[in-house]
């Protein structure tokens, strides 16, 4: 019903980034381990209706993508 996870197109595109520092000669050792840096908050609300469920409208504003 709810998935808060990683922004996965925001990875790739960090992960380019490691792929080109490489290809210009630093050792992969040498680079630092990254976190995300963005979050995506997802909310089906035709799960919630299913299960009975009312998601406040605080968290409705917040999220960034809502499934109807």
């Amino acid at each position: 019903m709810i998935s808060y996870s990683p922004d996965y197109q925001d990875l790739w595109l960090r992960a380019g980034g490691y792929v080109g520092r490489i290809l210009k000669g630093t050792k992969p050792a040498e680079l630092p381990v990254e976190q995300p840096a963005k979050y995506e908050l997802v909310i089906n609300l035709k799960t919630a209706k299913a299960l009975g469920l009312t998601v406040p409208p605080s968290l409705l504003a917040t999220a960034d993508e809502l499934v109807e």
